[in-house]
């Protein structure tokens, strides 16, 4: 698979979306590096402070796009103000219309089935954070319509959703055969 340079795919999503699993299947499929924004947190990020945290996971986008390459970024972006940081990674970003090669993919679950996933992997020692604060996390998720954000359904299959985000416009028009 062939992709089109200097691009960054933020999937999205509270915890127990599956970021990290979509984001190394895109990697796979797709060319791109994928990073965790997990890992570029330190222990006051995880806290409260997130600026710093985010303003990291900016420049690593900037360092992507300035060097034309593809990148996949699991991060959580649940606030409007935090994906504008990250979006301002792109050197020639423009607020107004959100144009931008930074562009988001929110893995879309039902709270019950969010819930059953954090469970399951809080069970296997595979996760942090509870599932009582899952509650917060889809509270904080707001999106704004005009943002353009893709939503994916993300009950369906780990290939099923990889294949839909490769069929999304505008992913469509990067990835060849």
């Amino acid at each position: 698979m062939v992709s089109r340079n200097g691009a960054v795919i933020v999937i999205m999503g509270v915890s127990g979306a599956g970021k990290t699993t979509i984001g190394q299947k895109l990697e796979k499929e797709i060319n791109y590096k994928y990073l965790d924004a997990d890992d570029f947190h330190s222990q006051s990020n995880k806290d409260e402070d997130r600026k710093p945290w985010l303003e990291s996971l900016r420049d690593v986008i900037e360092e992507y796009l300035i060097n034309k390459k593809g990148l996949v970024l699991g991060c959580s972006a649940l606030k409007k103000q935090y994906r504008e940081i990250l979006r301002s990674g792109d050197p020639d970003y423009k607020s107004e219309g959100y144009t931008s090669a930074v562009n988001f993919v929110l893995l879309d679950v039902p709270a019950e089935v969010l819930i059953a996933r954090v469970n399951k992997r809080a069970a296997e020692g595979k996760h942090y954070m509870p599932a009582s604060l899952l509650q917060s996390q889809l509270d904080l998720l707001k999106i704004d319509e005009s943002e353009g954000i893709l939503r994916v359904d993300a009950t369906l299959s780990p290939e099923s959703i990889v294949d839909t985000i490769k069929e999304m416009h505008p992913f469509q028009s990067w990835f060849q055969s």
